[in-house]
């Protein structure tokens, strides 16, 4: 197939690519740069079946020639406050890239009878008053709060992904995404691992927020792009959860990384964030596994060890 793919140039994005290129795809990769970075798809320079547009998906976007299948992925998503490229210091750029960004790519599989596949978020259940969370869970959102530009903007974008499936019947999917990780994570991403894991290699104490019995499960990136090709591959409209349903708290896991990188400065607590930030995250992978066939195989210590290598050569510890 030929198959464009919005925010390329991201985490997810870039690892997207290199599977769908491994498995025999021309891939079109669009990104805008603000939170995508060049680095993540520098290697794929020179691959004739890869081809790559700098355009904001919020706008007008013309790609020439035939399109098989969109999969947008486009959107700020990091929960960081201190990051420039984070949803709270770009709010109207990630409400825009939920809407316009959606209904843009959404037209151009309408005029091109292309599948359309949409990166949601475990984030549309906000903090779940029902654990683990099923997709028929509505969510506990607040729609004024701070984080609600990221949870607003995915809820819509599942929203009128529906509507162009029900109205002019094209073939759509919805991911919705729980914590993943592994290399290429934006190092200040503001979330669990990377923060724990970069200060883990520095040699620094752990910094966790509140009495770190807030829960978290953790997904590495392989099981998840494997995951989305079957979705891409599927005929199934309704969202989908992709995660790994290993749930653990988020002392736990600093406590795990400590042991895995044998640092030795222990854990210090501090002030939990947001009133808002979930204290329970669990996916609930029942429709994963019965519609897909598919579960997630690599086991935390594993993940973290594949991760490692990229984090010590940012920090320029390699």
């Amino acid at each position: 197939m030929r198959i464009l793919i919005t925010g390329a140039a991201g985490f997810l994005g870039s690892h997207l690519s290199d599977r769908l290129l491994a498995d025999g795809h021309e891939v079109l990769g669009m990104d805008n740069f603000v939170t995508g970075s060049p680095d993540n798809i520098a290697h794929l320079a020179g691959n004739e079946n890869f081809s790559f547009y700098k355009r904001d998906v919020s706008n007008y976007i013309f790609v020439p020639g035939k399109i098989d299948a969109i999969m947008h992925f486009a959107s700020p998503a990091s929960p960081n406050p201190l990051s420039k490229s984070g949803y709270f210091n770009l709010p109207i750029q990630t409400m825009k890239a939920g809407a316009l960004g959606t209904h843009n790519c959404l037209g151009i599989a309408r005029a091109h009878n292309a599948k359309f596949l949409l990166a949601s978020t475990s984030e549309i259940y906000g903090d779940p008053d029902v654990h683990p969370q099923p997709e028929t869970y509505a969510g506990n959102v607040d729609p004024v709060g701070t984080r609600a530009v990221y949870d607003e903007a995915k809820r819509f974008a599942e929203s009128l992904t529906m509507a162009y499936h029900r109205f002019h019947n094209v073939n759509t999917s919805i991911v919705r995404i729980f914590n993943t990780y592994g290399p290429r994570m934006d190092m200040e991403d503001g979330r669990a691992l990377p923060n724990l894991l970069k200060q883990a290699l520095l040699g620094q104490p752990l910094t966790v927020y509140g009495d770190g019995e807030q829960t978290r499960s953790f997904c590495y990136v392989d099981d998840l792009v494997d995951g989305i090709i079957k979705l891409l591959y599927s005929e199934e409209h309704f969202p989908v959860n992709i995660g790994n349903p290993v749930e653990m708290t988020v002392l736990q896991f600093a406590e795990a990384i400590n042991r895995i990188t044998e640092n030795k400065a222990g854990i210090t607590y501090v002030d939990a964030r947001s009133p808002r930030d979930p204290q329970r995250r669990r996916p609930d992978i029942t429709r994963a596994h019965d519609i897909l066939n598919w579960e997630p195989k690599v086991d935390i210590e594993e993940g973290i060890r594949r991760t490692i290598p990229f984090f010590k050569q940012k920090l320029g510890l390699a």
